[in-house]
């Protein structure tokens, strides 16, 4: 119950930022986030018993919810189309660095500290960010559609140094915004036809991405392989070693992902943790002595699935809800996206220690080999390369019905012109 409750928090979070985030901005929304965190990190510090702490998770899980939804369109909308990749899963490389961080803590401070000031201590990188977040540009494109281009030209001149590159970048903005149909705004815009491809792989790549075990490895790790004869040291020394190798995959896919691609990505990373999670679960399933050769592939497997797993799904699949979907339902769109995103984490929570009662802790490893294989299908059946796409071009294709991949050809999104942004109904007026 105080593992998941801040899962139950973040769907609500990640449901409710979007009116937020589309009224008041990103960047307010992202101080609201951050001061919930602060308030929150503090409530759960604090609290006098059991169902007080299960109602502050709840409350910090809002923050939680919040920030994936409001953080990547926010860094989405101010990156350029070459760099967005690196910079939107620098996000997840952030979430790397706080869960090595907690891993660390915990390992070396468990005894000195005790678990009240291990979860204050987590309000300090939240206020932070609140004061830096004065010092940052509002979204252009946010800013574009509400207050008018000329402020949106002063916040993308804080993030952009040639003039060219501006004019060129209002321009798309421009074209983009000013023909805006009303029916496409916020959540009725989701049920447009046209948008519906978009929908699919956005929401199928976040179940896939919290579905396929890594989440229950982070959290229970500690105490399926004291099941398995591990010493309680051990078995926190191996989780912090699963922090470091989610931390330095993550970092690695942020450094490639623009280069190799969101798609391909995932399609060369995947069947590594199909492949370790099968070996894992033999191993589990063998019950090798403490100690032993089988003892030590537990580990090995483990750290494998983290490696294929940190470095490709997870890196795509908070990316690509931030990138797919045009700006009248990007918010409503992020939202829906975050709220699969931790709904599917909350499950998987959930569920995991029932599933090893039910079919024994080999048999839980080889389903989420299943759904790991699953979502390499998912990914090469719908969906596209964006990597090298604006956020323009991936709306044309939209609107032209050629989002979903064409298999045995090219699957990337192409750049559209101008005159192919005149026959999907953009105006072309110079800004």
């Amino acid at each position: 119950m105080v593992t998941s409750a801040i899962l139950v928090g973040a769907v609500m979070g990640a449901m409710g930022i979007s009116y937020l985030s589309e009224r008041f901005g990103r960047r307010v929304s992202v101080m609201v986030v951050t001061a919930v965190f602060v308030a929150g990190a503090v409530a759960c510090s604090r609290a006098p018993d059991v169902t007080s702490l299960i109602i502050a998770r709840v409350f910090l899980g809002l923050a939680v919810g919040g920030a994936t939804q409001v953080v990547p369109t926010y860094i989405s909308e101010l990156a350029p189309a070459s760099k967005r990749g690196n910079l939107v899963t620098l996000f997840n490389v952030a979430i790397g660095v706080g869960i090595f961080l907690a891993n660390l803590v915990g390992f070396t401070m468990r005894d000195a500290w005790g678990w009240r000031p291990m979860i204050s201590v987590a309000a300090i990188p939240a206020a932070f960010v609140f004061i830096c977040m004065f010092f940052l540009p509002k979204s252009p494109r946010w800013t574009a559609e509400n207050e008018g281009l000329a402020s949106a030209v002063e916040q993308l001149s804080r993030v952009r140094t040639s003039r060219k590159v501006i004019r060129r970048e209002i321009r798309e903005i421009h074209e983009n915004a000013s023909d805006i149909d009303e029916s496409e705004r916020g959540w009725k815009g989701l049920m447009l036809p046209f948008a519906r491809p978009a929908l699919v792989a956005a929401l199928g790549i976040a179940f896939f991405t919290q579905a396929g075990g890594l989440e229950m490895m982070i959290y229970y790790a500690p105490t399926f392989l004291s099941d398995a004869g591990f010493g309680n040291s051990a078995a926190l020394l191996a989780s912090l070693g699963i922090a470091i190798v989610y931390l330095v995959m993550t970092l690695l896919g942020c450094l490639f992902v623009d280069k190799i691609g969101r798609r391909r990505l995932v399609l060369i990373m995947g069947p590594g943790s199909v492949l370790s999670l099968i070996g894992l679960g033999i191993m589990f399933a063998i019950h090798p002595d403490k100690g032993s050769v089988g003892s030590w592939m537990i580990i090995a497997f483990l750290l494998l699935f983290m490696m294929f797993n940190a470095g490709g799904i997870q890196v795509v699949g908070w990316l690509l809800g931030a990138e797919l979907f045009p700006l009248p339902m990007r918010a409503a769109a992020t939202s829906v996206h975050a709220a699969m995103l931790w709904g599917a984490d909350l499950l998987v929570t959930a569920t995991a220690l029932t599933l090893v009662q039910l079919v024994t802790l080999g048999g839980t490893m080889w389903v989420y080999a299943g759904v790991n294989l699953l979502s390499v299908i998912f990914v090469y059946f719908f969906v596209p390369e964006t990597a090298g796409a604006s956020l323009e071009d991936i709306e044309i294709a939209l609107r032209r019905g050629e989002f979903k991949p064409k298999v045995g050809q090219d699957p990337r999104i192409r750049s559209y012109d101008a005159e192919d942004a005149e026959e999907v109904g953009f105006t072309t007026t110079t800004a």
